[in-house]
């Protein structure tokens, strides 16, 4: 394995930084492997790494039609938090946010986490109340979330107009542990960890078709590179899961919808918090490369582009105007879409399946990127135990026809 260090740094730079070796293998599939995950985006890429790192299952393929990374992980707006209303829902984010605040350490990468602070404004005495009602379910759970007044929110975040826009800004719930991370670092870090222990990654391969035996079973998949033979197969394809489980016979209670995000041109720091408000419909923070991200709403349709329509970012852009107004003249630089699975309830699906040796991850929404570790790290034990992790168990298929939902809609800033 190659460490990173301060040494390493220098070794390196006597030598012209010409001898840094590959980050990850990327070698030829194997016929047979124990375990198959689909998809190599954070969620794929951190269970593989799990499986590995916590239940040593190294013979491992992970398999992405195209480059590791290039799907949502790639196509978010890296807001970071666990502020969620549910019993459940705050679990399940909360280890993954204690997971994030060690998870350089343990990668030996810098994954360029910041808890800068995550900040959801209210406009109204419904936000009001709801976010109150958000702070105490929270503080219950052992979740860190405080109340800010108007003059709290200016204080927090002095670039925010709180009064001369259609909807005054009330107040604000606040969690300080939120922040951002690099998502591009994310699945690079986890790619080297997993690669480091055995596991393989195959890019450019997708996957055609999932093979079942007379009993039932996963026999393994189907391939643009041949059929490759495995035990268990995890599904963590985003908004291509449902197409993906289809092919195991599995219907998948899922809409996708595009998802849409854009940076400005980049400015010297301004912005050194996330801000997010339903209401107006629009978040926005700074990256470390200076552009403000910006991230909108779902479209209304369903679809599998990754374009969606322009009449949402300007939208979204009429907002950060009334919200941030010295942002006007700022330029944009681009802007891109991903592809977001979403369930009845908002709450994601992380479980065994009908089908023996199948696992399915799906159904974030809007709230995957900052579910990466602790949803790798909880689906990599139900692939390996065949059986839920404790905080994962009520995230089941089961739940929508036995009525337990977790309905976790208003707990995203921007509705979905």
């Amino acid at each position: 394995m190659q460490k990173f260090s301060g040494f390493a740094l220098l070794r390196n730079a006597l030598g012209g930084h010409q001898n840094w070796g590959h980050q990850w293998r990327n070698p030829a599939p194997k016929d047979e492997y124990d375990v198959v995950i689909v998809g190599a985006g954070g969620h794929g890429l951190g269970a593989a790494y799990y499986l590995a790192k916590e239940h040593g299952i190294t013979n491992v393929a992970v398999i992405e039609r195209g480059w590791l990374g290039g799907g949502n992980t790639g196509r978010n707006t890296t807001i970071i938090r666990s502020n969620y209303l549910f019993d459940e829902s705050a679990a399940l984010y909360e280890h993954s946010v204690k997971l994030w605040e060690g998870l350089s350490q343990d990668l030996n990468y810098n994954v360029m986490y910041s808890a800068r602070g995550v900040l959801m404004l209210a406009h109204n005495h419904h936000d009001v109340a709801s976010f109150k009602r958000h702070v105490h379910s929270n503080r219950l759970n052992g979740v860190d979330n405080e109340w800010l007044d108007a003059d709290g929110v200016k204080a927090f975040c002095p670039p925010l107009n709180i009064k001369s826009m259609r909807y005054p800004i009330l107040g604000g719930a606040l969690q300080r542990r939120g922040g951002t991370a690099r998502h591009d670092a994310v699945a690079w870090g986890f790619a080297r960890g997993a690669s480091d222990r055995g596991v393989d990654i195959i890019q450019n391969c997708e996957v055609t078709g999932i093979r079942r035996g007379a009993n039932g079973a996963v026999e393994g998949v189907e391939t643009s590179r041949g059929f490759i033979r495995a035990k268990k197969i995890g599904v963590s394809a985003a908004g291509h899961t449902s197409v993906v489980m289809s092919m195991a016979g599995v219907r998948m209670p899922l809409e996708s919808y595009p998802l849409q995000a854009l940076v400005s041109e980049p400015v010297k720091p301004a912005f050194d918090s996330v801000v997010m408000s339903n209401t107006i419909h629009a978040y926005i923070s700074q990256s470390d490369k200076g552009e403000m991200v910006i991230g909108a709403g779902t479209d209304a349709y369903t679809s599998y582009s990754q374009r969606g329509g322009l009449h949402i970012t300007t939208h979204t852009l009429d907002a950060i105007c009334e919200l941030v107004p010295q942002f006007r003249r700022l330029r944009m630089l681009r802007n891109w879409g991903g592809i977001v699975d979403v369930t009845p309830d908002r709450s994601p699906i992380i479980a065994k399946t009908p089908v023996p040796g199948l696992y399915v991850n799906c159904g974030w929404g809007t709230g995957g990127f900052k579910a990466t570790p602790g949803s790798a790290n909880v689906f990599a034990h139900t692939i390996a135990k065949d059986a839920p992790h404790p905080i994962n168990a009520p995230f089941s298929l089961e739940r929508f026809r036995d009525g337990f939902l977790i309905d976790e809609a208003a707990a995203a800033a921007v509705a979905h």
